[in-house]
């Protein structure tokens, strides 16, 4: 899959896509952001609806990255998402 890299508050965040498409055919997608790694790693879980391409890894490249710093805040603790198994 695909990654970008953001900055939010000086700390480098890694965005992907989740991988989990909608049963209503690719109106909405998952972007999984993750920054750290083993024990300390952190992620967070958002979905969005594409305004342009319907595959996840055009979706993403054609996002900017004020909007993915927006997408962001938006976001929400990994453990909360069907996306990352509610695993903490």
């Amino acid at each position: 899959m695909p990654r970008r890299t953001i900055e939010v508050d000086g700390q480098e965040w890694t965005v992907s896509s989740t991988g989990r498409i909608t049963q209503y055919t690719r109106d909405e997608f998952g972007l999984l952001f993750s920054r750290g790694t083993g024990t300390t790693r952190e992620r967070r879980v958002m979905r969005f609806s594409p305004l342009g391409s319907r595959s996840p890894e055009n979706a993403l490249h054609e996002l900017s990255d004020q909007q993915l710093r927006t997408y962001f805040t938006m976001s929400q603790p990994a453990w909360t998402a069907p996306e990352t198994g509610y695993s903490r």
